[in-house]
């Protein structure tokens, strides 16, 4: 695959962790690219929704999203702008959804390399297929999230179900808020592994 000669040094190494990520299953790669650019999208993501904690969930799922299609990725542009656009999709389709109106999406936001990022914001509504399919994933998200451990279990269901925020979840638990979140994000990549298949997890 052809890459831009006009990338620089950073986004030539993004590339060549992509293709360990990618070519090579390399966990240490996806690692490193989380590490590049998780505050970077935190930032962005906080800009667009103002609040951490929305933005916390928005920035892994983000990454969840950007491991997902990696191999769609080409090198003819940086991997920071794909991943940026990812991002603001993802908090577009969160702002749509919780109807946030803090943000005006027509202005655009301006990101940490100088560089802005434009918004198009579609307003049709999801056809009968689109909610059939939204509604089954919920079933199966439900599905499994009742075979989780009970410790995790109780968790997604109050963060993701009865919509408590991490501060809430602390409080009705009686746990420190870093064992919440540190507890969440496990949750949630067992979620993602058996989502995709497997329950080696569980």
């Amino acid at each position: 695959m052809e890459i831009n000669p006009n990338l620089s040094e950073k986004a030539k190494h993004d590339y060549a962790l992509i293709l360990r990520a990618t070519e090579d299953s390399d966990q240490k790669a996806y690692a490193e690219l989380m590490e590049r650019y998780r505050d970077s999208i935190f930032h962005l993501c906080r800009k667009m929704v103002f609040n951490d904690d929305d933005a916390d969930d928005l920035t892994i799922e983000t990454f969840g999203k950007a491991f997902q299609r990696l191999k769609q990725y080409t090198p003819a542009f940086a991997f920071s702008t794909w991943l940026f656009k990812i991002a603001s999709n993802h908090c577009i389709d969160f702002i749509r959804k919780k109807r946030i109106n803090a943000l005006s999406l027509d202005k655009g936001i301006a990101t940490e390399d100088g560089g802005s990022i434009q918004f198009t914001v579609k307003d049709d509504a999801p056809d009968p297929i689109e909610t059939l399919e939204k509604k089954q994933r919920v079933e199966k998200m439900r599905l499994v999230v009742s075979e989780l451990k009970p410790r995790y279990r109780r968790l997604v269901e109050l963060r993701y179900f009865e919509e408590y925020s991490y501060d809430e979840i602390a409080l009705e638990l009686d746990l420190p808020l870093g064992t919440v979140k540190a507890q969440l994000y496990r949750a949630r990549d067992i979620l993602a592994s058996v989502m995709e298949g497997s329950k080696k997890h569980l």
